[in-house]
């Protein structure tokens, strides 16, 4: 395959086609060996069961595993074998897989799965607290069987799709008890998986080993160590990656231009392939408590004033397409482009501000926001800057408070210190997994990526609802897409760029990016070809 096959298949994928990974002949998988992974960046929570991020799941999808993760050819059991539901929807029965051990020798039962679906995946964990809200009990009639009872239909095929992000049981007998946001295995996880947790030092790396009692048998895993390094220095990583020091660099944790340069070096295989799962949407976000932006004309302004093509192609290298609202391209039935389009027009923009009673004062400045950027990335940082610039055309100035990823998920979902904020929302198979606690009122405070925006519409909220509960599938794409229409009226969100992911791997690494999901996945088939 000529080189900068993998890169234009990049943009292939935002059209909805997968990148091609080279063709490799049969080989023997070689055991042992370290791979090194690349991070941006630390969450310090490590607990899918409390997080659902895929900071987190980079690091403990390989520890902790879930009930059912997502292949090419579709859903697959992992800690449950198999699944089915009653007619109405009401009781939901998953088979869990018998001889599974957590890592500290105690054997995973039914009484993980309810003590975890009923205080962490109903009440804490973000994106499932709104899923999970109807959910009443889990049944255990046996160790091995788990009944999940509903007072409302839940559509089995919306949780077998919520299950590979939002299903990962926790150990009862090592949670129970305690303060589950500050037990400290939520930084050294125990889970099921193929790795153990060894070690976290801060700033620096997590270190897993493998898990010599791994349920798969003694055949896997292959790899002996992973090692997760935080590298912030994005010029620094791409030099790692050159130095063979570490194996892979995913989620664009380098820079653009890095990533064009490499995928013209042998080295290395350069694509969006085992992103299906996560593409991604660059978010403008409001803080509605602030009365300027709780008016819908200066929310209109904004999006007025941002030349989303020219972002595309500024910051994204034309890897990218324009946002139609909160459910992706990639959405499947879900998914309609009959929705409002807000053109780039700063005049128009101003004019709705006139509106709004927001005059220049003598330095032209109509109206000042603070405003945070997530630091997940090059794009993301960019995009942030392209904000505040585009703003100020209009005579909005834009502070941009610089923060780490503690600092940027306490001030935005826990203290509501922010005006406006950008950072990347991650569609997640289904619109009920992730995207509606986007919009949907009731979150607790606090919970990462939800609406903690203070915005509320008691009629998005009947139709979230509403949409999550018919189990008639063409009845229910019909409620999204009327969703997606009210989202872009309304504007509490802006989904305003749609984009995949790009990974920088070694083609020393076998098996990998084998899955729609494979940075979050277990990585219990990775293999470490010899230098």
């Amino acid at each position: 395959m000529a080189r900068g096959t993998m890169l234009r298949g990049c943009m292939a994928a935002v059209a909805g086609t997968l990148a091609a990974l080279p063709a490799l002949a049969e080989e023997e998988p070689r055991r042992g060996g370290t791979v090194v992974v690349h991070m941006v960046s630390e969450q310090r929570v490590l607990n899918p069961a409390l997080r659902a991020s895929t900071g987190v799941y980079n690091i403990s999808g390989k520890i902790v595993e879930p009930l059912i993760d997502l292949t090419y050819d579709g859903p697959v059991g992992i800690l449950a074998t198999d699944w089915s539901s009653t007619e109405d929807g009401l009781e939901i029965t998953f088979n869990l897989r018998e001889g599974v051990r957590w890592h500290d020798g105690e054997p995973f039962t039914c009484a993980d799965v309810a003590f975890t679906a009923m205080e962490m995946w109903k009440e804490r964990l973000n994106y499932s607290s709104t899923l999970q809200q109807h959910l009443q009990e889990v049944q255990c009639p046996d160790e091995h069987t788990a009944v999940f009872v509903y007072s409302e239909p839940m559509p089995l095929e919306l949780l077998v799709a919520a299950m590979p992000d939002l299903g990962h049981p926790m150990p009862k007998h090592l949670f129970e008890g305690t303060d589950y946001e500050r037990n400290e295995l939520n930084a050294a996880p125990i889970g099921t998986g193929p790795f153990r947790f060894v070690e976290y030092q801060r700033g620096q790396y997590v270190i897993a080993d493998r898990n010599e009692d791994y349920w798969r048998g003694p055949d896997y895993p292959y790899l002996d160590r992973i090692i997760w390094r935080f590298i912030t220095d994005r010029s620094a990583a791409a030099a790692a990656l050159e130095a063979g020091q570490i194996h892979i660099s995913g989620f664009n944790g380098i820079s653009m231009s890095d990533i064009v340069r490499l995928d013209g070096d042998d080295r290395f295989e350069v694509g969006s392939q085992g992103y299906e799962n996560n593409v991604a949407h660059s978010t403008i976000e409001f803080n509605h408590r602030n009365p300027a932006l709780a008016d819908l004309r200066v929310r209109q302004a904004i999006l007025h004033a941002v030349d989303i093509d020219d972002a595309i192609q500024t910051i994204m290298r034309g890897f990218a397409t324009p946002g139609r609202g909160p459910v992706p391209s990639t959405g499947g039935a879900n998914f309609t482009d009959d929705v409002r389009v807000y053109d780039f027009d700063p005049e128009r923009a101003i004019a709705l501000l006139d509106e709004a009673g927001l005059t220049p004062d003598a330095n032209g400045v109509r109206l000042r926001l603070r405003h945070r950027s997530a630091p997940w990335g090059e794009w993301t940082q960019l995009w942030g800057e392209y904000l505040a610039q585009s703003l100020g055309e209009v005579g909005i100035a834009v502070e941009l408070v610089a923060n780490d990823a503690p600092a940027f998920l306490t001030g935005v979902y826990r203290d509501h210190d922010f005006d406006t904020a950008n950072g990347w929302h991650q569609f997640r198979s289904d619109p009920a997994v992730s995207t509606t606690v986007w919009l949907r009122s009731g979150a607790p405070v606090g919970t990462p990526w939800s609406n903690q925006f203070g915005y509320l519409n008691e009629e998005m909220d009947a139709l979230i609802d509403a949409a999550a509960q018919e189990l008639d599938p063409e009845k229910r794409a019909g409620m999204y897409h009327e969703l997606q229409r009210m989202a872009k009226e309304e504007l509490p969100v802006v989904f305003a760029i749609e984009h995949p992911f790009i990974s920088v791997t070694s083609t020393r690494l076998r098996n990998h990016h084998n899955t729609p999901r494979w940075k979050s996945s277990s990585w219990h088939d990775l293999w470490l070809a010899e230098d």
